[in-house]
């Protein structure tokens, strides 16, 4: 694709993804963010033309970004480090649904409704089906 792997280095501190590691890193990052001002300046008739053209270079970055962290080398050690810094943050995201499910549900019973947001419900139910699919998956290979 565009970028290269050895251009850039897992974020370890803020954030996942990728950060720049030499020269070409930061230069790519400013080719692939460039289009978004280019599409903004350039007048269109129709706004409509104006988002499908964000959205397919938005694409183009999302596959080649994934293409990029899917081909960075990684020692057992990385590997490791990553799994318990994923599931850490997964398990903070989960109380932060769960704690936003029970205000919502409190707050609701004061006034006398059900209110709930489904957008959290699929999170919670996304992240559920999941860990139920990847430890299928990994039960199969072993």
């Amino acid at each position: 694709m565009l970028g290269k792997p050895h251009w850039f280095k897992r974020r370890k501190y803020a954030g996942w993804g990728f950060w720049p590691c030499c020269w070409q890193g930061w230069a790519y990052l400013a080719a692939i963010t460039a289009p978004f001002f280019v599409i903004q300046a350039v007048p269109f008739d129709n706004e409509d033309i104006r988002w499908a053209a964000y959205f397919v270079w938005g694409a183009v970055i999302l596959f080649d970004s994934f293409h990029i962290m899917s081909l960075m080398p990684k020692d057992e050690r990385e590997r490791t480090h990553e799994a318990v810094a994923e599931r850490n943050a997964l398990w903070a995201v989960i109380l932060v649904l769960c704690v936003g499910v029970a205000y919502q549900a409190a707050s609701g019973s004061v006034q006398g409704r059900i209110v709930f947001d489904p957008v959290i419900f699929a999170a919670l139910g996304a992240g559920v089906l999941a860990k139920a699919a990847t430890n299928i998956h990994l039960d199969r290979h072993d």
